[in-house]
């Protein structure tokens, strides 16, 4: 109980002390708005601008999620085939490293050239979200426990019995890692390819509003939807370590030794 409280208590208690200081460096030196706006101008400013601000975030978390989704299934999917595939993963996942050592911020002015601007921006996010759920699904798959495989083969179980019951299930912790990761990764793309768009005049989203913002040297209403936008990534990824807990906590050491 006392870690619990501990580990709800401690990021709360440095929050409230990060705000605190927030607002006195800006009351203290008598900082201009349109510089550093107070915590206090801040939450005004999104509580007066809400409308407009949370139809932004709904066009943001929609694309986000459109792109984690094709990305789990793209990267489980391309994953499975390289697992019972060599010739497969020989010759497709270099193209995969090099989709992910590509800069994002580099690739989202050329596919705004060539694609609508929100297939340019849901591509973005799936790029950024797809790799690490394939790299993390291939460890898996590939890493079961070999003495295992020699039992599944000895009761003459078939390829599809192996990856059905045992290869999947062997490879859930490291699937949800993955998963995990491409959720803050997708929201991640999406804004890249939101503030790029923004650039060029087109776009809907929060990034969108933030690049308006600086602008128009709209400064409070920028650090609103950069508040909105960091409770977005946060709950992104608590939903996802939600979903790993509840998948994991009867049979995982992860996830028992902590509650121990």
């Amino acid at each position: 109980m006392t870690d619990r409280v501990l580990r709800i208590g401690l990021p709360i208690g440095v929050l409230a002390l990060g705000i605190v200081v927030w607002a006195l460096v800006v009351y203290l030196n008598r900082i201009p708005p349109f510089v550093l706006p107070g915590p206090g101008l801040v939450f005004a400013t999104l509580v007066k601008d809400w409308s407009l601000l949370a139809n932004s975030l709904l066009v943001t978390l929609l694309t986000t999620f459109e792109g984690f989704v094709l990305a789990a299934i793209g990267g489980i999917g391309l994953a499975v085939l390289f697992n019972q595939s060599r010739l497969a993963e020989y010759s497709f996942y270099p193209y995969a490293v090099v989709l992910q050592v590509t800069p994002v911020v580099a690739i989202a002015p050329l596919l705004l050239i060539y694609l609508p601007q929100p297939a340019a921006v849901l591509v973005c996010a799936w790029i950024v979200a797809f790799f690490p759920v394939l790299a993390n699904t291939t460890l898996g798959l590939n890493s079961v426990d070999h003495n295992l495989l020699a039992l599944f083969g000895l009761y003459g179980a078939s390829r599809a019995q192996m990856l059905w019951r045992l290869k999947l299930p062997s490879a859930l912790p490291q699937i949800l890692t993955g998963l995990r990761i491409a959720g803050g990764l997708s929201l991640i793309g999406a804004v890249v390819a939101e503030i790029a768009a923004g650039s060029a005049g087109a776009g809907s989203g929060l990034a969108y509003r933030i690049a308006e913002s600086g602008y128009r040297l709209n400064i409070p209403r920028m650090f609103a939807a950069l508040l909105l936008l960091s409770v977005a990534g946060i709950a992104i990824y608590f939903a996802l370590s939600y979903l790993t807990y509840l998948a994991l906590r009867r049979w995982h050491e992860s996830v028992i030794a902590r509650e121990l």
